[in-house]
């Protein structure tokens, strides 16, 4: 079972040592996987716990609350896939005042020593850390040399010429360009959730919604989509989604909502995840909600041909 933590200070969590990779892991994209594939790996070889460290909230989220960048995962999103990748202990640390006033050579000290014991330590391309960002690799292989541990750093990763990143990968989704995200994800976006109750409009318009509240993190794409939502049988159930503020309605806080095709029950407090397969449209602010209707039945029309001329194969792509 994966342990998951989330403070600096506290008993040390691995006193025979660990193999650390460090990162956002906004996403989990093929960068991120080569990353925690090679900690993963390593720490196989050298018999010792796998620690993945990452933060939440996201550093950018804590500098530019105002401004956040597009989440891409949901914190227990994010602790779920590096269990998934076989992380044997995840560390989400709070990146809060304290943390930023944190020195490189403290963090070095009280999380990668002190905490997780850490003999070598993976970290991704242009890797910076501690207060003023005033930390990086060489300076991690300095301090390593002196308090045995050694330092890794992978290459950047590319598929079809592109680098991967979490950056880019908001761009594919802002534009809509599913396929391409999922290529650089291995696997098609989707989001998981709770399902909560909502204003049960769409009962009422003869189209109801299992709803996924996202908080106050900013979805990395809005719009109308084609989905397939799972968790609910033993297949895959085709759906079609709507993701943001509902304009029509006056809403507020993004939420997903996920009307699946052809099915009768109570999805209150289950746990679901929704896989989007084609963008239909975006959003659109419509006059009443006769008009609204009338465009909800052209989009399950749209969503029902996208999923039947799919494939499908909801697992990683080749």
């Amino acid at each position: 079972m994966t342990q998951l933590f989330r403070d600096v200070q506290g008993k040390p969590l691995c006193p025979g040592g660990s193999v650390v990779c460090i990162g956002a892991f906004d996403g989990l994209h093929r960068g991120h996987q080569a990353l925690v594939g090679h900690a993963r790996d390593r720490a196989r070889e050298l018999s010792l716990p796998a620690v993945a460290l990452s933060f939440e909230p996201l550093p950018r989220e804590f500098f530019s609350p105002r401004q956040p960048p597009a989440r891409l995962l949901l914190p227990r999103a994010k602790f779920e896939g590096l269990r998934a990748l076989e992380m044997d202990i995840v560390g989400l640390l709070r990146f809060n005042a304290a943390l930023v006033a944190m020195s490189a050579e403290e963090f070095i000290e009280h999380v990668l020593l002190k905490r997780v014991s850490a003999r070598e330590i993976w970290v991704g391309p242009g890797f910076r850390f501690g207060k003023g960002r005033t930390g990086d690799v060489a300076m991690l292989r300095r301090v390593g040399a002196e308090r045995g541990f050694e330092v890794r750093e992978i290459a950047p990763v590319q598929v079809d010429g592109e680098r991967v990143s979490s950056s880019n990968l908001r761009e594919h989704l802002a534009a809509g360009e599913l396929a391409a995200a999922a290529h650089a994800l291995g696997w098609r976006y989707a989001i998981g959730g709770k399902v909560v109750r909502g204003r049960q409009l769409g009962r009422t318009l003869g189209y109801p919604t299992a709803n996924l509240r996202l908080g106050r993190k900013r979805p990395a794409m809005t719009g109308i989509f084609a989905t397939w939502v799972h968790g609910v049988g033993d297949a895959p159930w085709p759906s079609v989604s709507s993701l943001g503020t509902r304009p029509t309605v006056a809403g507020t806080e993004p939420l997903l909502e996920a009307h699946l095709f052809d099915f009768s029950g109570d999805l209150y407090g289950q746990r679901i995840e929704v896989e989007f397969v084609a963008k239909l449209r975006d959003e659109e602010k419509f006059n009443d909600l006769n008009t609204l209707v009338v465009q909800m039945d052209i989009d399950s029309q749209q969503a029902r041909r996208a999923l039947r001329l799919d494939t499908q194969d909801s697992g990683a792509l080749a």
